[in-house]
C-alpha cells in the first residue's frame, strides 16, 4: 500500500510563521497519508449504479453478472442494485437466497428494509413477522408501523395500541404503512377521532401539506375541504365557516387561527382574542401558544405574554397536555429574552417542566434550567438548596468538548483541560479495523465518489463497536483524509477521547496564510471549515455551495471583485482559490457585525439580512441571542462553529479564546452598532 508521511516540524512551522505546536497539536499534524484506491474495474461499478437509477434492467442484469464471475469485492452492492430494482416482482425464496448470499452485510439489512415495505404492502403479514425478527437496523418508521399492524396481539394489547398511536403521531412524512396502521384501528374504534384532529394540529403548525393532504383522509369529506380552504385562505374561512361548536368545527377554527398568525401575528391577534372565548378551553390555549410561537420566532417582545396566557388557559383546562415539543421549545427561548434580555426564569422553568423526559434530559434545557433556578433561588441560607441543585447540573454538564459543557464550565469557572490522549492503537487493533469488510467496501465506495453508499455501509459497520475500535476506524479514515469519516467515527466514542482525530488540522499552513491574509483568527476559521465541510475539499451541498469553505458560486464572484481578485468559477474548487474567497467574505461579514463571532456564523449560514433582523431590540447575551435564532439549522450552526473554534484555541496553545464565554459576548442592539453596514453584502447560505 502506498503511502507519504507528512510532520510538520516545529522548525518549519516557524518558518511559516505559524504559532508552535502543542503536544496535542503535534500528535495531529502526524499522520501516515495513505492512497484510498478505488475499487478493480471503477467504471463497471458506476456503470451498474447508473443503471439501477435508470432502471435499466438489461444493463444491471449483466453488470452484475460480470462483477459476480470477477468475483468483485463490490459484487453484494451489484447484487443489491439488481434485486432491488424488480424488487416488486420476486418472491421470499429470491430474497432468502440473496440473505444467504451476503450474510451480516449492510445489502442485507437494507434489502431486508426494503422488502420489508413490500411485504406490508402486499399485507404478507405472516413472510413481515418472519424477516422483521432479523431485522438490525430498526431505523423506518414506516417499517414500525407496519410490524405493528402486522402483530396479531394489537388488538387486545393496550401498551401495543399505545405504541401505534406514538409512531402514527411522530411520523413526519406521509406513508402507506403509518396511514394504514391509523386507518385500522381508526375503524376498530382503538384509535379515536381526537387523536386525528391532534396530528392535524400538528401538522398544520409544522406547515407540512403533505401530512395534511393525507390526515384529510381520514376526516369526513367536507372536514377534509374545510382544512384545505382554511390552509389556503384562513381569514375567508372564518368569516365564512368558524364556528366553536361542535368540536370538529371548533378544531378548525382553531387551526384557521394558527394560519393566521402564520401570517401576521400582530394583525392576527384581534381575530385570537375575539374566537378564544368561544372555544373549548385546550383549543383556546393552543391557540393562544401558537400566537406566541409566531411572535417569537419573529423575536417580538409580547411572544411570552401569550404563552402566559396560554399556560393559565391550559392550566385550567386541565387534561394531558398536547402541545408539541417546538412549541414548549419556544416558550422556554421566549422567556431567555423576555423583559429585554432580563428573561421569565419562572415561565422558563414551567415550559420545561412541561416538556416530556427525553426534553428535559437535553443539555440545552439542563443547562437553562440550572440558570433559571440561580436567578431563582431566596438569598441567604433558604436559596441554599436550589443554588445546589443548580451547581450539581451544571458540574455534571460541565465538558471542554461540547457547547453547553463548556457554557456549564464557564459559568462555574473551569478551566478545564481537553480529554487526554488515549494509548496509542496497537499493530492488531489496526489490523482488525482495515480487516473489516464493510469498512473496506465503504472506502471502496468513498473512492469512486459514491458517497451516499458509502456512508451508509460505513455506519452500519460501526454499530456496536467499543471505543478502542472506534478509535481505530476513525485513524484510517483520517490517514487517507476522509475527514468527514474520521471526524464522525470520533465522535461516537464515549470513554477515550481522541481529540487528534475529532478535531483534525489539515491544510494548517494554507488555512493560516489566508486567515492572516485576511485579518481572521484561524482558530475561528476552523470551527467554520469543520462545520461547513468537515474538510473535505470536494464538499458539495444541495444549494451549490463548494468546496473547503462552502462558497457559492456568486458570493465568490461578489467577494473577488469586492478584494480585487481575477477568479474564473471553476477555480471555486480549488483549495487555496476556495479558502481565500472563503476567508475574505467571513472577515467582511465579521466586520459589518462588531466583530460579534456568533452574528457572523449566523451571517455565514444563513445570510446577513436575517441576523441584521434578529438583533433588533435590546442588547442581549449572546448565548440568549443564539438560542433564539428562528431556523434550526442557523442556531445549530453558530453553538458548533463557536464550541469547534475553543477547541482548536485550546489545541493551538492559545491564552485566549478557549473560553466559550469569550467568544460569545454579547449582541449588541442596532442603536449600539459602530460598524458600517454594507449594503450589499450577498448571503453565502440558504
Amino acid at each position: 500500500m502506498k503511502f507519504a508521511r507528512i510532520t510538520v516540524t516545529a522548525l518549519a512551522l516557524c518558518a511559516m510563521g505559524l504559532p508552535p505546536l502543542t503536544q496535542s497539536t503535534l500528535a495531529q499534524t502526524t499522520f501516515a497519508v495513505v492512497v484510498n484506491p478505488p475499487p478493480p474495474n471503477a467504471d463497471l461499478v458506476l456503470d451498474a449504479r447508473d443503471a439501477w437509477q435508470k432502471r435499466d434492467r438489461a444493463r444491471l442484469s449483466a453488470d452484475r453478472q460480470a462483477a459476480l464471475d470477477q468475483q468483485h469485492p463490490l459484487a453484494p452492492w451489484f447484487d443489491y442494485w439488481e434485486l432491488n430494482n424488480r424488487l416488486s416482482e420476486v418472491s421470499q425464496p429470491e430474497v432468502n437466497a440473496f440473505y444467504a448470499r451476503w450474510p451480516g452485510s449492510y445489502v442485507e439489512d437494507r434489502l431486508r428494509n426494503d422488502w420489508l415495505l413490500e411485504l406490508g404492502h402486499r399485507h404478507d403479514w405472516a413472510n413481515f413477522r418472519r424477516d422483521h425478527a432479523a431485522y438490525k437496523m430498526q431505523d423506518d418508521r414506516e417499517v414500525v408501523c407496519y410490524a405493528l399492524l402486522a402483530d396479531p396481539a394489537i388488538e387486545r394489547n393496550k401498551e401495543l395500541r399505545e405504541q401505534a398511536r406514538t409512531a402514527w403521531l411522530n411520523q413526519r412524512n406521509p406513508d402507506e404503512g403509518c396511514n394504514l396502521l391509523a386507518a385500522t384501528l381508526l375503524e376498530s374504534g382503538k384509535l379515536k377521532e381526537t387523536d386525528v384532529w391532534l396530528k392535524m394540529r400538528h401538522a398544520v403548525e409544522a406547515n407540512r401539506p403533505p401530512v395534511i393532504k393525507q390526515l384529510s383522509g381520514l376526516l369526513t369529506k367536507a372536514e377534509g375541504q374545510a382544512v384545505a380552504e382554511l390552509m389556503d385562505k384562513p381569514d375567508r374561512y372564518l368569516k365564512r365557516k368558524g364556528a366553536a361548536k361542535p368540536r370538529a368545527q371548533a378544531e378548525l377554527t382553531a387551526m384557521a387561527l394558527l394560519r393566521l398568525a402564520v401570517q401576521d401575528p400582530s394583525a392576527a391577534t384581534d381575530d385570537v382574542q375575539t374566537w378564544a372565548p368561544r372555544l373549548p378551553a385546550d383549543l383556546a390555549a393552543w391557540v393562544w401558544a401558537q400566537l406566541g410561537r409566531q411572535s417569537a420566532l419573529r423575536l417580538q417582545d409580547v411572544a411570552s405574554d401569550h404563552f402566559d396566557r396560554a399556560l393559565r388557559l391550559q392550566a385550567r383546562a386541565g387534561g394531558t397536555l398536547d402541545w408539541s415539543d417546538d412549541t414548549l421549545n419556544w416558550i422556554a427561548r421566549a422567556a431567555l429574552r423576555a423583559d429585554g434580555g432580563a428573561g421569565r426564569p419562572a415561565q422558563l422553568l414551567e415550559a420545561i417542566a412541561l416538556m416530556k423526559p427525553s426534553e428535559q434530559r437535553d443539555p440545552t434545557w439542563m443547562y437553562w434550567k440550572a440558570k433559571a433556578q440561580q436567578a431563582l433561588a431566596a438569598k441567604g441560607p433558604a436559596g441554599d438548596a436550589q443554588r445546589k441543585e443548580a451547581q450539581d447540573t451544571l458540574r455534571t454538564l460541565a465538558s471542554p468538548v461540547n457547547y453547553y459543557g463548556k457554557l456549564a464550565a464557564d459559568e462555574l469557572k473551569l478551566r478545564l483541560p481537553l480529554p487526554p490522549q488515549p494509548a496509542d492503537l496497537t499493530p492488531a487493533e489496526r489490523a482488525q479495523a482495515t480487516a473489516m469488510p464493510g469498512v473496506s467496501r465503504a472506502l471502496q465506495l468513498l473512492a469512486v465518489g459514491l458517497r451516499s453508499e458509502g456512508q451508509r455501509e460505513w455506519n452500519f459497520s460501526m454499530r456496536g463497536l467499543g471505543d478502542r475500535e472506534l478509535l481505530a476506524v476513525a485513524q484510517i479514515a483520517c490517514e487517507r483524509e476522509l475527514w468527514e469519516r474520521c471526524i464522525s467515527t470520533s465522535e461516537r466514542t464515549r470513554q477515550e477521547i481522541d481529540i487528534a482525530t475529532r478535531y483534525p488540522m489539515p491544510y494548517r499552513a494554507e488555512v493560516f496564510r489566508t486567515a492572516a491574509a485576511s485579518g481572521l483568527d484561524p482558530t475561528y476559521v476552523y470551527g467554520l471549515i469543520r462545520q461547513e465541510s468537515r474538510f473535505m475539499m470536494d464538499a458539495r451541498s444541495h444549494v451549490g455551495a463548494s468546496g473547503l469553505m462552502q462558497v457559492m458560486p456568486a458570493t465568490a464572484k461578489w467577494t473577488a471583485k469586492k478584494l480585487g481578485l481575477d477568479v474564473k468559477p471553476e477555480l471555486l474548487h480549488d483549495r487555496d482559490v476556495n479558502l481565500r474567497l472563503g476567508t475574505g467574505y467571513l472577515k467582511l461579514v465579521l466586520d459589518s457585525f462588531d466583530g460579534s463571532q456568533a452574528m457572523a456564523a449566523a451571517a455565514y449560514n444563513a445570510g446577513p439580512n436575517r441576523p441584521r433582523r434578529w438583533r433588533e431590540g435590546s442588547t442581549l447575551d449572546a448565548a440568549i441571542w443564539t438560542e433564539n435564532i428562528p431556523i434550526n439549522e442557523t442556531r445549530d450552526y453558530v453553538r458548533k462553529v463557536l464550541s469547534n473554534a475553543t477547541v482548536y484555541a485550546h489545541l493551538m496553545g492559545r491564552e485566549g479564546g478557549t473560553q466559550l464565554r469569550e467568544r460569545l459576548g454579547r449582541v449588541i442592539g442596532p442603536a449600539g452598532t459602530t460598524a458600517a453596514v454594507t449594503q450589499d453584502l450577498p448571503a453565502n447560505g440558504n
